[in-house]
Order: C-alpha cells, then sequence, then structure tokens
C-alpha cells in the first residue's frame, strides 16, 4: 500500500511503472518529485485515493525495463539518455517552435496566451539546447571514464570542476528551471486542452507539447533520481580507493 506521505520521487524509483500513472495525473515526479503523494496530488486538485489505486493496479503489471538501469553501467545508461531523450528534445523543439508560429498567426489575434506560450517555448528551448550540450561534451564522459577507472583500477580521472557533485548541481538548477518552464507551459495551455474551433496544427501543437512534457519528466528522472546520485557515489567509492 503507498503512504500519502512517501515521496512522488521514491514512488517512481520503487515502482516504475508508477511513472505512467503520475503522467496521466499530472504529477511531477523529477524535479517536483520531492513532495510527499499527498501533498502533489492537492497541487494538481486530484483525488489521492484515485492515484492510489491507479498505482496498485499498475503495480501488478510492473514494468522492470526501467528499474535495470539502476543496475546497468552509468555509461550505458547515458548513452541511452543521449540516444533517446537528448536527440528527442533536439528533434522536437524545432517541430514545436515551427508549429507555435503556425498557431500564433492565425489564431494569435483573438487568443493573446498563445504568444506567451510561444516565448515560454523559446525560453525552454534556450534553457535545453545548452544544457544538453554541457552534458555531452563534460559530465557524461567524465562519468563514464571515472566508472572504466574504478573498474579497472587505474587513477581516478582529472576534472576541471573539482568533484562531480559540483556539475551535477548546476544540471540539477537547470532541470528544475525547465521543468519549471514546462509547468508554465501546462497552465497556459490549460493543461494542453485544446479549444472547440481549434484547427488540426493547433492540436498537433498541443498533443506535442503533451507528449513533450512526458518525455522531459522521464528524461529527468533518468538523470536527477538515477544516474546523478550513483555518480556521486561512485566518485566517494573511487576517492575512498585511493
Amino acid at each position: 500500500m503507498t503512504a500519502t506521505t512517501q515521496t512522488v520521487r521514491d514512488i517512481a524509483l520503487e515502482q516504475p511503472s508508477s511513472i505512467r500513472v503520475f503522467e496521466r495525473f499530472g504529477i511531477d515526479y523529477c524535479c517536483g518529485g520531492r513532495k510527499p503523494l499527498a501533498e502533489a496530488c492537492a497541487a494538481r486538485n486530484v483525488e489521492v485515493d484515485a492515484v492510489i489505486a491507479a498505482l496498485e493496479a499498475a503495480a501488478t503489471k510492473q514494468d522492470t525495463a526501467e528499474s535495470e538501469w539502476t543496475r546497468k553501467p552509468l555509461a550505458s545508461l547515458s548513452a541511452h539518455i543521449v540516444a533517446t531523450h537528448h536527440a528527442y528534445v533536439k528533434r522536437e523543439l524545432p517541430r514545436l517552435a515551427e508549429l507555435a508560429q503556425k498557431v500564433v498567426n492565425r489564431h494569435g489575434p483573438t487568443t493573446p496566451e498563445l504568444g506567451v506560450l510561444q516565448s515560454t517555448l523559446a525560453a525552454l528551448d534556450a534553457e535545453l539546447t545548452p544544457h544538453l550540450m554541457k552534458e555531452e561534451a563534460v559530465l557524461f564522459p567524465y562519468v563514464a571514464s571515472l566508472e572504466k577507472a574504478l573498474a579497472e583500477g587505474a587513477p581516478k580521472p582529472h576534472g576541471c570542476f573539482g568533484t562531480v557533485a559540483n556539475p551535477i548541481a548546476m544540471m540539477t538548477q537547470e532541470h528544475e528551471a525547465a521543468g519549471t518552464l514546462m509547468a508554465t507551459l501546462r497552465d497556459l495551455s490549460h493543461n494542453f486542452t485544446t479549444p472547440l474551433e481549434a484547427c488540426p496544427t493547433y492540436h498537433a501543437y498541443y498533443d506535442g507539447l503533451r507528449e513533450f512534457e512526458q518525455d522531459l519528466h522521464q528524461h529527468i528522472h533518468l538523470e536527477n533520481n538515477i544516474l546523478f546520485p550513483r555518480a556521486i557515489e561512485l566518485e566517494n567509492s573511487a576517492n575512498a580507493a585511493v
């Protein structure tokens, strides 16, 4: 039985199938995942008993693929994040920007919030694009080399940032900023709900934003809750071995 005082993050880690439940109810399990379940449900104005029932139902269909990332090499996890989630962000943000412009051109004069939505999406792009570059160029290669050195009994690689906890703290802050912008997109779009007169492009835009939010939550969850803590633990083990 899931306790209402248990944090959303811990539930997501213990029960990977809970992620789809949280997505269905619009509950943030990555950046905002440190809230107790009851508090997170209240913030989204959903019944905690309904969420618990959905979590229990999902537990009977537990998918172990997600939980395997807690045991696989960090180099493999990093490669998966880059190939799956980074690639998705790089592919999807330009497409969403194009859809945003089309919808603003057509519906902007009568729906002013669409312009704010577009500028918020641009801010999210400006936040994520350099963020991905820093992870791919600095953090992920260092973690992979650290893991390799520890496995081979070699000296710990030199990092230009002191301890790996420093870039991880920066990446975590940037995740929180991206999560805040994504939450703003959800609010501005009324939970990605199109008006009755919406054209197919309007629907495609909001559907794309909804899918982007789901992928971003999965992306940040893998980093914040699995990759980053394991990387810090790995570096601590390397320091202890010296």
